[in-house]
């Protein structure tokens, strides 16, 4: 390798690092900005075909935010206490007492989901059957 080129690579690296961490975040945006326009512009074009309303309606509710699942904290809490549980066991194995740390801490974040799970149900009937416990008291 030329020895003039490492004063340019050694600036050249940083700069392009930085970009990446700028572009990324921008070409997703502008990924999903263009696939939500394509969803709605064939919405709209089916739409000018019905004449019933009830269909109408039907297609307008395909253009609002869909439903979400609550989410299941004890599912995601049982799940990171094992990524945390892997991570700790490859710092005891390879890396040492730093990962070991890291795994610690995320097996710790995901006792804390797992008992948020069960202080905060997601479920209406659990949350029925939290009411009617409470109120046999």
């Amino acid at each position: 390798m030329d020895p003039d080129l490492l004063p340019i690579l050694g600036v050249l690296i940083p700069i392009l690092g930085i970009l990446t961490g700028i572009i990324v975040p921008v070409a997703v945006f502008i990924w999903l900005y263009k696939d939500a326009k394509n969803e709605r512009e064939t919405i709209i074009e089916i739409s000018k075909n019905l004449d019933d309303p009830e269909q109408i309606e039907k297609l307008m509710g395909l253009l609002k935010e869909k439903n979400k699942e609550p989410i299941d904290y004890r599912r995601s809490g049982v799940i990171t206490i094992g990524v945390g549980l892997g991570l700790y066991l490859f710092g005891l194995m390879a890396l040492g007492p730093v990962l070991k740390g890291v795994g610690l801490l995320v097996g710790a974040i995901g006792i804390g989901t797992m008992v948020a799970g069960y202080l905060f149900p997601k479920e209406s009937e659990e949350l029925t059957s939290a009411v009617d416990a409470f109120e046999k008291k």
